[in-house]
């Protein structure tokens, strides 16, 4: 007889759902991801969804094999194009591609609190709010809570009895090992190159069914990348992979130290109690108290985010969206709970050591450089073994670092504490020498240490902490010191997660 888990999984991914009170234990998900660790705009959600709603990607017939095709795919994941200063610090904020920008189902409360919106992954996203500089947003996500609209994201189905081995073939990650229910980061990869294509936290739903969430910057080049390489794995004679993506889910990030305390006042199925039992990177499926006495559809709440606070992110489907949000807003108050944009999610962001793609991940990027080499499976890591992943033979040689006779890598990612202004993406590294041996990948003001904080990648036997460094701000050379990440100790809710 399947455990109540097994049915909720499976009415869950099968669009089915009618759940009963009895069926809410907890679904853990990953064992304590590691905090400073942590790549992704994180949404490492399971969406619950209904068939109709699936848009299934048909395999294209295009073929991207050749360079001049590859080069013109990855231009398209770029977020670099435009220019917006925002109070704290500069990013650039860019469609993904030339079509109109799309709204997330929040736009219109957005706007109705003050949002100054911006085009970031072909979206129009709120990058601050009228009533809070960013700096003063920072602030209060960590003394307080903030909600962070993150419903640009990708989300994709892979079912079928090739979907383990089809992406085992495209990312580095022990899948076959993963348990269910749990979630694991990783990166889509380059063949040949091992370079990475996007980074993605990868749920096992099921033996034979994966939920992918890759980043909304990247959707054109992810999408094309993913149906060259299902159209060469059937050409192959590989096992059946159906790929859907679902549109129009909502996600919200409820960030911050009052988020347990804000989300137990609407939380009606299971219990507040069992929020104190919801560990970091574990989820449960829950149904919330919006428009008075009325119950949301089940939706899907994981104890993670990308602040390196305490918090929850929350996968609504499209049409309750703005109900479940409203009822969020609402339990907290303004004293407790505001919205934050982009802006002071990226300085939460790189004080907690996470990347950002397009900065400080690329298609050159593999993941050792990038200080990843966790993300590749203990029992991937034999270059002999069937089944090897893209890229697998430079990623496996890089492992070995060259002082114990491997190939190693010629640079290092590196968090960085520098004097004087700020030092921001594009910035040069230097030796003592004066020579160049690095470049900074993003950068800005930290609210939380009121010191200057940036990553980048240095060269490699120079990447140890401590090191002393320059970098060249405005024409003037800047003292810096390579650091470990995170910049700020998480606050993630830990707890003992069963082997």
């Amino acid at each position: 007889m399947p455990s109540p888990n097994d049915s909720i999984m499976q009415a869950w991914s099968t669009g089915i759902v009618q759940l009963s009170s009895t069926h809410w234990p907890m679904m853990r998900l990953s064992r304590a991801l590691r905090p400073a660790r942590k790549l992704i705009p994180s949404p490492q959600l399971v969406q619950v969804g209904r068939v109709p709603t699936l848009i299934t990607r048909q395999l294209s017939t295009v073929s991207l094999t050749n360079a001049a095709a590859i080069a013109s795919v990855r231009s398209r994941c770029s977020v670099r194009t435009s220019h917006t200063r925002t109070g704290l610090h500069s990013r650039n904020y860019a469609s993904s591609s030339s079509s109109a920008l799309q709204k997330t189902a929040l736009y219109d409360l957005h706007v109705a609190h003050g949002a100054k919106m911006v085009p970031f992954g072909g979206f129009h996203m709120p990058v601050q709010y009228s009533r809070l500089s960013v700096s003063a947003s920072h602030h209060f996500t960590r003394s307080h809570a903030s909600l962070f609209d993150v419903g640009h994201m990708v989300q994709h189905h892979f079912t079928g009895p090739g979907a383990t081995a089809f992406l085992q073939r495209i990312t580095p990650g022990s899948l076959q090992a993963l348990p269910l229910h749990q979630s694991t980061l990783s990166t889509l990869l380059w063949p040949g190159t091992g370079g990475i294509v996007d980074d993605t936290i990868i749920t096992k739903l099921k033996d034979d069914k994966f939920y992918v969430v890759t980043n909304a910057a990247c959707r054109d080049k992810d999408l094309a990348y993913l149906d060259e390489q299902l159209a060469q794995w059937k050409a192959e004679g590989g096992e059946t992979v159906k790929h859907e993506v679902l549109d129009g889910w909502g996600l919200v990030a409820l960030q911050g130290p009052l988020s347990e305390e804000i989300l137990g006042e609407i939380l009606v199925a299971p219990g507040k109690s069992n929020l104190k039992e919801l560990y970091f990177g574990q989820c449960l499926v829950a149904m919330l108290k919006i428009r008075g006495s009325d119950l949301s559809k089940p939706v899907l709440v994981s104890r993670g985010g990308y602040t390196g606070e305490d918090g929850f992110e929350i996968s609504i489907e499209p049409e309750e969206t703005v109900a479940v949000t409203e009822a969020l807003l609402k339990a907290g108050g303004e004293e407790k709970l505001r919205f934050a944009g982009l802006g002071a999610r990226d300085s939460l962001r790189l004080e907690a050591g996470m990347c950002l793609y397009g900065h400080d991940l690329n298609d050159t990027t593999t993941p050792v450089d990038a200080a990843l080499s966790w993300i590749v499976g203990k029992d991937r890591r034999d270059p002999k073994a069937d089944g090897a992943f893209h890229g697998a033979d430079v990623i496996l040689g890089q492992i070995i670092p060259k002082s114990k006779g491997g190939k190693g890598v010629e640079r290092r990612r590196v968090g960085l504490v520098i004097e004087g202004a700020p030092a921001r993406e594009g910035v040069e590294i230097l030796d003592k020498e004066g020579q160049k041996i690095g470049v900074v990948t993003s950068g800005c003001p930290s609210p939380t240490l009121g010191k200057n904080i940036a990553m980048g990648y240095i060269k490699d036997g120079l990447h140890k902490s401590g090191t002393e460094v320059e970098v060249v701000v405005r024409g003037r050379k800047r003292k810096a010191t390579v650091t470990k990440m995170p910049f700020v100790p998480t606050k993630y809710h830990k707890g003992t997660v069963p082997a």
